[in-house]
């Protein structure tokens, strides 16, 4: 009943805010259309099954404003789910924590170019997304004319996708404190799609060597190289032809 909900509170609120209804067309095209209809400079997500901290946005805010270019903040997460879950704790064990399954980074309260980030060995190692999920995020709006919107070409990966494409281009700050909290629930999109066997690692490493392979650790560009590329292709028949 969120909608309810939201209507109910509109209707005595003090401060002012709208509801834009569309076609359903995938989480990706819903995450643009509401990029599409803010109106800021810069954009929280927030989801319906999820909390932000009574300070979020200004803390996120705060380091956002206190270095030019950076596109993303982010920051750790709380979490609420089933513990009796065999599903959410596996979760919980390997996701709970992002921000330290970097190889050479130690990511403290800081800025640092997004670049950085893309060179470092483990970026594409697991977990795959070392961020977190939009609601952890502070976004600027010079990224999505920057680099356009979440790709909707991908349904599990899209937002670690997009992530990863802008810190070719901008800073990025984390904040060391749980500021929002993530819940994890049955019907949600990635336990749906691991049930549903979504596969899209192929796609996604597509869109890596697309958009940032100039930017990333040199084994990992030859990693990309032969398995994404057509030279790597002719080399994949070649050898198991020669086998």
């Amino acid at each position: 009943n969120t909608l309810l909900i939201v209507e109910r509170i509109l209707s005595t609120s003090q401060t002012p805010f709208y509801i834009h209804h569309h076609i359903p067309q995938g989480i990706g095209e819903n995450w643009n259309n509401c990029v599409r209809n803010s109106n800021g400079q810069y954009i929280k997500f927030l989801f319906q099954d999820d909390l932000l901290n009574n300070d979020c946005v200004e803390r996120m805010m705060n380091l956002m404003l206190s270095s030019p270019n950076v596109g993303l903040v982010y920051c750790k997460r709380k979490f609420i789910y089933d513990s009796t879950s065999l599903e959410h704790l596996n979760w919980i064990k390997d996701c709970g924590v992002l921000h330290k399954n970097w190889f050479d980074l130690v990511i403290g309260e800081e800025i640092l170019d997004g670049k950085i980030y893309l060179k470092d060995k483990k970026l594409l190692n697991e977990p795959l997304n070392k961020i977190g999920e939009p609601t952890a995020v502070l976004l600027n709006r010079e990224c999505f004319k920057k680099v356009g919107y979440f790709d909707k070409d991908l349904k599990q990966t899209l937002d670690l996708e997009y992530w990863y494409r802008l810190m070719k281009f901008f800073k990025v700050g984390f904040i060391d404190d749980e500021l929002i909290t993530f819940r994890l629930h049955s019907n949600q999109a990635t336990f749906v799609n691991k049930r549903n066997q979504l596969d899209e690692e192929n796609l996604f490493k597509n869109k890596i060597y697309d958009n940032i392979f100039w930017q990333l650790d040199r084994k990992r560009q030859i990693k990309l190289f032969k398995s994404q590329s057509k030279i790597g292709d002719f080399y994949r028949l070649l050898k198991s032809k020669l086998k």
